[in-house]
């Protein structure tokens, strides 16, 4: 007599049915407010804290500055999200303008020095040394201020339908409606660079994570394929 039980393969097929069944296709773009705090940093918490390269080398866990700093310009109402018919965040852009510093003007002071957390405070000291090593200003001197896209996170389930480029488009959508004429993007992850290349998007600074020494030691050693923290930009009046 056969077994009512499922077999291995039934239990794959059903799982996998089931996984798709759980993926909502019709989806929606729409800006992020400060209502959306909570279910933004509810995707970033369970998708970016853990898989973006460098967390996920220094096994950087809860971090509240990650939060905050994640989450500090959504009041510009400059950042995205995808959502599904459900209601839930699948991916977000997030965004924030960043101004040409004026004669007189207090330096800015750097990203480390009032990080407490200290596997996060490795990251901003890299960020610091990068603002040190490259000033996107000198670079593009007629440009006033730029929009800094922070970060790009998709929900794994809905990795491979374009979220990443739908939530890029209406960023630039955003800058040009904003008379904002560059974007500009910082990508530690190889995945990300890949996406903003493929939407034209040019690289104007790369440092290997094998050449970032804190004395005289190596401090990032990701998995490949991520090997270079890379900046590319985007200028909207060419």
């Amino acid at each position: 007599m056969a077994s009512k039980a499922p077999t291995i393969c039934d239990e794959t097929a059903n799982a996998v049915d089931a996984k798709l069944s759980e993926i909502d296709r019709e989806l929606s773009i729409s800006v992020i407010t400060e209502e959306d705090t909570e279910p933004v940093l509810d995707l970033l918490k369970r998708f970016f804290f853990k898989d973006e390269p460098l967390n996920t080398y220094v096994q950087l866990g809860e971090c509240k500055e990650l939060e905050k700093y994640c989450t500090k310009s959504l009041g510009e109402h400059s950042s995205y999200k995808a959502v599904n018919s459900r209601g839930e965040i699948v991916g977000v852009i997030l965004n924030g303008t960043i101004m040409k510093p004026q004669p007189g003007d207090e330096p800015p002071a750097k990203l480390a020095d009032n990080c407490a957390h200290p596997k996060f405070r490795k990251i901003m000291a890299l960020m610091d040394h990068v603002d040190e090593q490259f000033d996107i200003f000198e670079l593009y001197p007629d440009i006033d201020r730029f929009l800094d896209c922070k970060i790009i996170s998709v929900d794994t389930n809905y990795r491979g339908m374009g979220i990443a480029g739908m939530l890029t488009d209406r960023t630039l959508d955003y800058a040009s409606r904003n008379g904002i004429k560059l974007i500009h993007v910082l990508c530690s992850s190889h995945f990300s660079a890949r996406v903003m290349e493929k939407m034209d998007f040019n690289e104007v600074y790369r440092l290997p994570y094998a050449d970032y020494l804190v004395n005289g030691e190596q401090v990032f050693d990701p998995e490949k394929p991520h090997v270079a923290l890379r900046i590319l930009t985007k200028r909207l009046d060419q």
